[in-house]
C-alpha cells in the first residue's frame, strides 16, 4: 500500500475511535440546546412599525399617476375622470399631501418609452419628494411584468421605502404578502396587451387582404369623407417640383433649400424644409398612385419598435389605388437614382452610350458612377447597334495549301504562363479597379481615361480622355515628377462586370492586355476571358476541381487558373488567329471613331429631360408669383 492510502486509512481509524458517543446521545444534546432560554432573560429592541396605507397618524407625501393608452378624443373623458377622482381622494385624507398628478396621455403601458410623466415621477421618488404613489390599477401603472415588478422593488428598496397603492386590486406594495398577488395580476395585464396586439394585427391583416388600406396624411392629397385620397392641386405642384428637380440631378438638400426659399409649405404648414422630408416624399409610392401596405412591422408588442419588413410579414401592393401626381416610370427612375446616390451625383437618369462605327463599334461606354445597369442592359445595347452581334466579320478557318507548313498541332502560349512582372495588366475586385504601371505609362500625359466594354466577346478597352470628358475617370497621377497608377473605386459598375463574367465576388482577377496603335493614338485592349485569379487559401480545397494553382502568392492566397488550362500551353494557332481580340489588334482601321448612339432601355418611359427642365421653371415661376402676391 502506498503512503497516501495508508494515511487516509489511519485517519478513518482515528475518527472511528473518537466517535464513541451514540447517535441518540447526540440527538439528545441538540434537543436540549434548542430549548433556548426564557424570554424574561432577554431585552428586546422593538422594530419601527412598517407604514400602513390606512394609518392616518403620519403625514404622507402622495403622488398620483394616471394614464390613457390612446390620444383619441374619446379617451379624454377617461383621462380627466382619473385626475379628478384622485384629486378628490387625496383631499379627503387629512394625512395626505398631494405632491403632483403625473399623467401620460396617448401612451402605451407596455414600455417606459415616451412615458415622460412616469419617468419624471420616478426622478422625484429618487429625490425623496414622494412617500406613496397611488394609481388606478396595475394595467395603468405598467403592462410589462418586468417593468412593473422591477420598479416596485426599486421603490421598495429606497430609504425610506416608497409604496405603490393599486386601487382596483387593493394592493399596497409595502405589505409583506403583496408581491405574489402583484406578479400574478401584472402577468394578466401583460397577456391582455399581448391579446390586444394579436387582435389588432389580425384586423390589419384582414383589411389588407381585402385591399382596405390606411390613408395617412400625405403631401399632395386630401381625404374625402370615406378616407379616399383626393389630389390637392396646390400641394401636388410641390410634389411635382420635388420629383422633377431630383430627376434633373438636384440633391435632396438642394431641393429643400429651394422649397424653403420659395416658402412652400409642408403638410404641417412649416416653411422650412430639410433633406429627410424630401427623401420621404421621393420614396413614397403613393405619389404615383400605388400603395404598398406593411412596409414595417412591430415584432415585439412590449417595446413597440418597428422594423423594416424584409418579407418577415405579408406585404400587399395595389397599383392605381388612387390618382397619381407623378408617373410610375418617373417614380421608378427616381428610386434607381436614390439607390445610386452613394456612388455619385447624376445629372439625369443615364442611358448607355454605344460606339456606332469604326473599330470600337459595339463597345459600350462604362459609367463608373451608375449602378443601375445590368449585364443584360449592356448586351441589349450592344445588339441594338451591331447587327447579328458581329463587330468585325470573322474569317473562316484557313485551308492549308500545298507546300504550307501545317500549324494545326501548335499552340500560342498563354502570356499568363510567362513572367508578367512588367506587363500591361489590370487588377479587378468586386469594388476596385487598378492598372499596372506599365499600362499607365502608355499615356504619360493623360491622367484620365474612359472605359469601354464589349459584352459579347467580353473585351475591355481603355482610351485616354480629358478631365472634363463625359464618363472620364482618373487612373494615374504625378508624384515627384513620376507617373504612378491609382486605384479606381468600382462599387457601382464592377458588380455588373462580375455578373457578366460569372466571377466570384470574393476573388481578385488579373488580366493581361495589349496596345493597339493607330495614327499615333493608343488604346489598351483586355480579353476578360483570359484571367488569373487570386483565390484565398481557405477556398482552395473547396474549389480544387475548378481552379489549379499557378504560383505561390503570399501566405493567405495563391494565383490560380481554370482547370481546362492544365492540359494545354495556350490556344490553337488557327483558333487564336480567329479570336476577336487578335482580329481587333490586326485590324487595318486607321482611326478611332467615337460617335455614340444613346441606348435607352425600353422598360421605362421617363419624362424627357427638356420637359422636366421646362416643368421645373414653370413651377418655380408659379411659386415666386404667389409669394409676390402675398
Amino acid at each position: 500500500m502506498d503512503l497516501p492510502a495508508l494515511l487516509i486509512n489511519n485517519n478513518l481509524m482515528n475518527d472511528n475511535i473518537g466517535s464513541s458517543e451514540s447517535i441518540e446521545e447526540k440527538k439528545s444534546k441538540i434537543r436540549e440546546r434548542y430549548k433556548g432560554v426564557s424570554e424574561s432573560e432577554l431585552d428586546v429592541i422593538p422594530a419601527i412599525p412598517q407604514d400602513d396605507f390606512y394609518n392616518e397618524n403620519k403625514k404622507k407625501r402622495v403622488a398620483v399617476y394616471a394614464r390613457v393608452s390612446t390620444g383619441d378624443p374619446s379617451q379624454t373623458s377617461s383621462y380627466e375622470l382619473q385626475k379628478n377622482h384622485y384629486t378628490d381622494l387625496v383631499n379627503k385624507r387629512p394625512d395626505w399631501d398631494l405632491v403632483d398628478i403625473y399623467a401620460d396621455e396617448g401612451i402605451s403601458g407596455t414600455s417606459l418609452q415616451h412615458r415622460d410623466s412616469f419617468l419624471r415621477m420616478l426622478e422625484d421618488c429618487n429625490s425623496g419628494k414622494i412617500d406613496i404613489i397611488v394609481t388606478k390599477s396595475v394595467s395603468r401603472f405598467a403592462r410589462n411584468v418586468i417593468d412593473c415588478i422591477g420598479i416596485v422593488r426599486q421603490l421598495k428598496a429606497m430609504n425610506p421605502p416608497i409604496g405603490v397603492y393599486f386601487e382596483t386590486e387593493t394592493i399596497f406594495t409595502l405589505n409583506a404578502n403583496s408581491e405574489m398577488s402583484l406578479s400574478f395580476i401584472a402577468t394578466l395585464a401583460q397577456e391582455e396587451s399581448h391579446n390586444k396586439s394579436e387582435i389588432m394585427n389580425s384586423s390589419i391583416e384582414m383589411r389588407f387582404k381585402r385591399g382596405i388600406f390606411l390613408t395617412p396624411v400625405l403631401l399632395g392629397y386630401d381625404r374625402d369623407d370615406e378616407g379616399n385620397l383626393i389630389i390637392n392641386e396646390e400641394e401636388a405642384k410641390i410634389v411635382r417640383l420635388i420629383f422633377f428637380m431630383y430627376l434633373y440631378g438636384y440633391s435632396s438638400q438642394e431641393i429643400a433649400d429651394v422649397l424653403t426659399k420659395l416658402r412652400c409649405k409642408t403638410k404641417k404648414g412649416n416653411i422650412v424644409w430639410n433633406s429627410g422630408s424630401i427623401m420621404q416624399i421621393l420614396q413614397n409610392e403613393r405619389h404615383c398612385g400605388d400603395v404598398v401596405a406593411r412596409k414595417t412591422y412591430t415584432p415585439n408588442y412590449l417595446d413597440h419598435k418597428s422594423k423594416k419588413n424584409k418579407r418577415n410579414r405579408n406585404q400587399y401592393i395595389m397599383k392605381d389605388h388612387h390618382e397619381s401626381i407623378v408617373s410610375r416610370d418617373d417614380f421608378i427612375a427616381v428610386q434607381r437614382m436614390i439607390a445610386n446616390a452613394k456612388y455619385g451625383k447624376q445629372q439625369f437618369l443615364p442611358s448607355l452610350r454605344v460606339i456606332n462605327e469604326g473599330i470600337l463599334k459595339g463597345f459600350v461606354m462604362i459609367n463608373i458612377k451608375w449602378a443601375g445597369f445590368r449585364a443584360e442592359d449592356y448586351l441589349s445595347a450592344y445588339n441594338a447597334i451591331v447587327e447579328n452581334s458581329k463587330t468585325i466579320p470573322l474569317k473562316k478557318k484557313q485551308k492549308i495549301k500545298d507546300g504550307d507548313f501545317d500549324l494545326s498541332g501548335f499552340e500560342v502560349t498563354r502570356l499568363q504562363f510567362l513572367s508578367t512582372t512588367k506587363s500591361i495588366c489590370i487588377s479587378i475586385t468586386n469594388d476596385s479597379f487598378s492598372c499596372s504601371y506599365e499600362a499607365v505609362k502608355q499615356f504619360p500625359e493623360n491622367f484620365y481615361v474612359q472605359l469601354y466594354l464589349e459584352p459579347k466577346d467580353k473585351l475591355l478597352a481603355i482610351k485616354p480622355s480629358k478631365k472634363d470628358d463625359s464618363y472620364s475617370v482618373k487612373w494615374s497621377k504625378k508624384l515627384n515628377d513620376k507617373i504612378i497608377n491609382r486605384s479606381i473605386s468600382g462599387k457601382a459598375f464592377l458588380p455588373t462586370i462580375f455578373s457578366l463574367m460569372n466571377w466570384n465576388a470574393d476573388y481578385k482577377y488579373k488580366c493581361l492586355g495589349n496596345i493597339k496603335i493607330m495614327d499615333k493614338e493608343k488604346i489598351l485592349i483586355f480579353n476578360l476571358n483570359d484571367v488569373e485569379v487570386l483565390i484565398p487559401m481557405s477556398d482552395i480545397v473547396e474549389n480544387e476541381n475548378d481552379a489549379k494553382p499557378l504560383a505561390s502568392q503570399g501566405k493567405n492566397s495563391i494565383v490560380a487558373f481554370p482547370a481546362e488550362w492544365s492540359n494545354t500551353f495556350g490556344y490553337s494557332v488557327y483558333d487564336h488567329s480567329l479570336s476577336r481580340d487578335n482580329i481587333f489588334l490586326k485590324s487595318k482601321d486607321t482611326e478611332f471613331k467615337s460617335d455614340v448612339t444613346e441606348y435607352k432601355n425600353n422598360d421605362l418611359n421617363v419624362t424627357d429631360p427638356d420637359e422636366v427642365n421646362n416643368g421645373i421653371k414653370e413651377l418655380i415661376n408659379h411659386f415666386e408669383e404667389e409669394n409676390s402676391n402675398d
